[in-house]
């Protein structure tokens, strides 16, 4: 029988000096699917080769190389490859300097902006953000970006009412985010909000599209990476973020970001990309 091809990563993540980003993330996938996640920061992503295709909100999404995604903090989504060779993709992770939490609903509806300028400037700050001592330019570009973003999601927003979910997935969801280290249980979740366990994991994966506990974790692994970009051991961040221990951690983060908690630290400092094969 012929050997079957590897299956090729590569991945590259740091956490520049420049206000609004949380973390930069270069990344080629050959294969590797991403299940249902949340992050608590904006996704901007833009794609170099190949295609992913995702669910946002029940709805399935394609990024071909042309487009500039735009993903809102705390909304699952899953992503995979679309096309034979996979794909490779650029990511920057924004907290919210330059975009509110009332656009969130407006980037749901349409995540998938075609914007050839936006497009080139998204590629600008990433080039920026590869050439240490230009973060100057890298936060000037991004500001242009994030001034373009807010034209798109202001214009499908304007005279919109916010999208409130569902009353008891919404408590839960913010019951989570206040326990996300120390975890809560579900008997405590359901005696805080009087409601029974099993209505509690309905209502929450109707109005999210994740279980209570993909939710959680996703949040976890979220911790995890801002903590080993900041130099932090893999079994120090899994005790930090709530996880068992680092094999519970390597577990989890592997699943959702594609690679080892090693592997993923190791592979931050700028433009030095990280080769990782497996068979």
């Amino acid at each position: 029988m012929a050997p079957q091809p590897a299956t090729e990563q590569q991945v590259s993540a740091w956490r520049p000096g420049v206000p609004g980003v949380v973390e930069v993330f270069h990344a080629r996938f050959t294969e590797y699917a991403y299940p249902m996640h949340v992050h608590d920061a904006w996704t901007l992503l833009i794609v170099d080769d190949g295609a992913v295709r995702y669910d946002l909100d029940r709805h399935e999404h394609g990024t071909p190389h042309d487009t500039v995604t735009l993903l809102p903090p705390h909304v699952p989504h899953n992503g995979a490859p679309a096309t034979a060779d996979g794909f490779r993709k650029r990511v920057l992770y924004l907290d919210g300097t330059h975009l509110e939490d009332r656009l969130i609903g407006a980037a749901v509806d349409r995540p998938d902006l075609r914007d050839p300028l936006l497009r080139r400037r998204v590629g600008q700050v990433h080039a920026a953000l590869l050439r240490p001592g230009d973060e100057l330019e890298a936060e000037s570009r991004l500001t242009l970006v994030g001034q373009r973003l807010r034209e798109h999601l202001r214009s499908r927003s304007a005279g919109q009412p916010p999208r409130p979910g569902p009353v008891l997935a919404r408590q839960l969801r913010e019951l989570l985010d206040e326990h996300v280290v120390e975890g809560l249980t579900l008997k405590d979740a359901a005696a805080l909000l009087d409601a029974h366990p099993a209505h509690l994991v309905r209502a929450f994966s109707s109005a999210y599209g994740i279980a209570p506990h993909q939710y959680l974790m996703s949040r976890r692994v979220g911790r995890a990476r801002r903590l080993l970009l900041e130099g932090g051991s893999p079994s120090q961040v899994a005790l930090d973020t709530g996880f068992y221990d680092q094999a519970h951690l390597t577990r989890h983060f592997r699943k959702l970001v594609g690679v080892t908690p090693g592997r993923y630290r190791d592979g931050q400092r700028p433009g030095a990309v990280r080769h990782l094969t497996s068979t």
